[in-house]
């Protein structure tokens, strides 16, 4: 979006032409000729900037300097003065004016000064931004997660976040990738600079390289002024690149160029920029089969591949649902203002189901339980259609050596957990050799 600026002046030759003077520099200028019609246009819109003369007929050019920061203490107003008296300069600037020019003034001068602020006015929103973020990280909710899958996750990161490796975070949609991305960044070095995530799914092919690499004024129709990209907001922090694998070839190709050398051109431009910047990148795609097929470069696959994180699907993390389920009902209670629990009976029924959707369907059976609960308590009958559905096809009639075979994974399981995972105790316990053992978890997938 581009800045937008008021300019309030009651001589209209002056207003016109520093108008124009802005437009022509690529800004959205309104303009008004008096300080009561200023205000009124100040409350209607989104400004960057207020430029206004203090001599109005009306209302005078402190009283909207006063209005202006009332509703909006970081607004940047620069004050015209055609007299030069120090007490207007000295009064303004008390009260908050971001600097003052006397008239008469080159109009490049006023552009010195607008430009000042607004740089100033984005880097204040940036320090803003900034200390948000790194307030919700200092709360950030921790990892859930107790079973073995996780754990092993969860021991990679403690690793990699201390380290400026790029990493590849790779599993089905759902399974938390933003949020491990987030984690990485918040405890590594750069966690006091900008963390700035691109899906590079929900841009089209022709917007993407400009929202990346950025673009120079007149770069293509309606660039009217030069933008950043992505890598420069991000210089010193931290980039997420969700859904890397649908990026189009010729951006890969430029994006391998920033990952072997920290450097690119905006859109239209020759200046070479070079930025610091860790790269974290994720797909639930199979890049391998996409590099077979032509569609993904392999120097850039091997290039973001230095530390791959593959993260569990839910319905192999069963052990962590519960605490999932209890975190989530601890969330929105506290958001809607409610004490709604699950029943012992709707989070045994919950452990049992597939989870297609990962954790973020789980996250959104738990908002509609505890939205749409009756009596304070989620029991079994409440669960969605889709969950109770899945159950009825579980308790089909199903033949002897199916249920057989699915009791047997059922005890083998639990007498691992006994053991600890101990698989010499277990296959005392069973009766069975060790390798016996070993081959029943490798034909039921049991990892413990």
């Amino acid at each position: 979006m581009h800045d937008s600026i008021l300019i309030i002046e009651d001589e209209k030759i002056m207003r016109v032409s520093l108008a124009d003077m802005l437009r022509a520099e690529g800004y959205t200028v309104l303009t008004a000729e008096d300080g009561a019609s200023g205000i009124l246009t100040l409350g209607q819109g989104d400004f960057s900037l207020v430029v206004t003369d203090v001599r109005l007929p009306d209302v005078t050019g402190i009283g909207v300097l006063k209005k202006a920061l009332q509703d909006n203490p970081s607004l940047p107003v620069i004050v015209m003065t055609a007299y030069g008296t120090i007490d207007d300069a000295v009064e303004a600037m008390r009260l908050g004016a971001f600097d003052y020019i006397t008239k008469p003034f080159a109009q490049d001068e006023l552009l010195i000064v607008v430009r000042r602020a607004l740089a100033s006015r984005r880097l204040a929103e940036e320090n803003i931004r900034l200390k948000k973020e790194l307030s919700e990280a200092l709360n950030f909710p921790s990892i859930v997660g107790e079973s073995r899958a996780m754990w092993q996750v969860l021991t990679l990161l403690d690793k990699v976040s201390r380290t400026d490796s790029t990493v590849l975070l790779l599993g089905e949609s759902g399974t938390g990738k933003e949020l491990i991305a987030s984690t990485i960044h918040y405890q590594s070095g750069r966690r006091d600079k900008p963390l700035i995530r691109v899906n590079c799914a929900a841009l089209p092919d022709n917007l993407l390289e400009s929202e990346l690499f950025g673009y120079e004024k007149g770069a293509f129709t309606g660039a009217a002024a030069r933008k950043p990209g992505r890598f420069e907001m991000a210089d010193t922090g931290t980039i997420f690149l969700d859904e890397i694998g649908d990026l189009p070839p010729l951006t890969q190709t430029k994006l391998l160029r920033v990952l072997e050398e920290r450097a690119f051109e905006r859109l239209g431009g020759t200046e070479t920029l070079k930025v610091d910047v860790r790269v974290i990148a994720a797909t639930n795609k199979d890049l391998g089969k996409e590099i077979k097929k032509g569609a993904f470069r392999e120097d850039l696959y091997y290039r973001l591949n230095v530390i791959p994180i593959e993260l569990p699907p839910l319905r192999d993390r069963h052990d962590d649902i519960p605490l999932l389920i209890d975190r989530f009902v601890r969330k929105f209670n506290d958001q809607y203002g409610l004490a709604v629990r699950f029943s012992r009976g709707a989070v045994t029924e919950l452990c049992r189901y597939s989870f297609p959707g990962n954790v973020r369907e789980l996250i959104n059976i738990v908002e509609r339980c505890v939205t749409l609960a009756d009596g304070g308590v989620v029991d079994q009958k409440d669960l969605p259609p889709h969950v109770l559905k899945d159950k009825a096809a579980r308790t089909r009639l199903l033949p002897l050596a199916e249920v057989a075979a699915e009791a047997e994974k059922s005890h083998i399981l639990r007498i691992l957990r006994v053991t600890q995972g101990n698989r010499t105790q277990a296959a005392e316990i069973l009766g069975i050799s060790r390798k016996t053992l070993w081959e029943k978890m490798n034909n039921y997938r049991l990892d413990i």
